[in-house]
């Protein structure tokens, strides 16, 4: 079984090729830093235009990495949303384009379930199990119960963190993209030189809100003699990562507690998205999940970050359940992982 995934939904342009082994046959990633780095963030329109302008190589390379024809392919996944419209269209438009011509069945996969399924491609981690989804446009805590099978423990009231991140960037004067730069800068510096907030943090529930330490970084640059020196940005580079890793794992902790009453002890703590690619964080994460006696699980860093090999395996793990979409299926510039499938021409089988 053999399924093509295409990724389009922000800023990388991806075609990839997964099979039931869960081998990754080909993984092409396109980025378009270069074409948003002057602007300090994604332009939907130079993103939307760009994948238009490259998918179609994208995928035809992805096909002769494979080694394969589209013949040799069983169905064709699409990231249908959550996303920038433009870029979703683009990607869903061309998915439904190949499996028309080609007679194969066409799958419409969220961008967020992706996410949260990497870990059974990476890793055969067993349903049910907890997920961190923390990306640059999303912050979620999930219990992950079986394929389109979501219940959401807590979410962000305000910013996401991966945009947070990517404003005290900005703030700091890192450039484009954050969370590697603020990364970076923090390995040299004192995180206990500033105080910096903990939003939410000792409160109930499992929710988050960055919003107020983005605003605390803007008024400690404000507050300098001048520009930041070099050991200023170091150290508020350090002291925004503290904040953020103590206060995810406390958001975390509280959800392991609720995740445990329905599901018994035991089961696996994940992280996923884009900031899933941060040391500091990971580290924090693992050692809470080792207090608590969880496996815990991390996709390697290519995976983190948007790329289409997850859109291919949860179309996969789609597929293999009986489950088809429709053409008539449409991109969503909005889709939360917990209203499951598309049911837009599906075809579905019990979870």
């Amino acid at each position: 079984m053999r399924v093509l995934g295409i990724e389009t939904s922000c800023d990388e342009t991806a075609a990839a090729i997964v099979d039931g082994e869960r081998r990754i046959l080909a993984n092409v990633v396109l980025s378009q830093l270069d074409e948003h780095r002057a602007y300090g963030g994604v332009v939907p329109e130079i993103a939307a235009r760009a994948h238009l302008a490259h998918l179609n190589p994208i995928v035809r390379q992805a096909l002769s990495e494979a080694g394969l024809s589209l013949s040799g392919i069983d169905a064709i996944a699409a990231t249908a949303g959550p996303g920038l419209i433009g870029g979703v269209a683009v990607g869903v438009a061309t998915a439904k384009g190949m499996a028309l011509a080609a007679g194969k069945p066409f799958l419409a996969i969220n961008h967020l379930e992706a996410h949260a399924l990497t870990p059974r491609l990476t890793g055969d981690v067993a349903f049910p199990y907890l997920l961190l989804l923390v990306s640059g446009g999303h912050c979620q805590l999930v219990a992950v119960e079986g394929v389109g099978r979501y219940r959401r423990l807590g979410t962000t009231i305000d910013d996401a963190v991966g945009e947070a991140f990517d404003k005290t960037a900005k703030l700091l004067g890192l450039g484009y993209p954050g969370g590697p730069a603020v990364e970076r800068a923090a390995r040299d510096g004192d995180p206990r030189r500033f105080a910096l907030p903990r939003p939410m943090k000792g409160r109930p529930g499992a929710d988050f809100s960055f919003s107020g330490l983005k605003a605390a970084v803007a008024r400690l640059v404000a507050g300098l003699d001048g520009s930041p020196t070099a050991r200023d940005v170091a150290d508020m580079a350090a002291g925004f990562q503290a904040a953020v890793a103590e206060v995810v794992v406390d958001r975390t902790a509280h959800a392991i507690d609720r995740f445990a009453t329905a599901h018994g002890p035991g089961r696996a703590l994940v992280v996923a998205g884009g900031v899933a690619a941060n040391a500091v964080l990971r580290a924090a994460l693992g050692d809470l999940a080792a207090r608590r006696g969880m496996p815990f699980t991390a996709p390697p860093l290519a995976l983190c970050t948007d790329n289409a090999a997850m859109v291919a395996w949860a179309g996969l793990e789609h597929f293999r359940l009986g489950r088809r979409n429709g053409f008539a299926v449409k991109p969503r510039p909005r889709w939360p992982l917990d209203e499951g499938p598309l049911d837009e021409g599906l075809a579905a089988a019990a979870v």
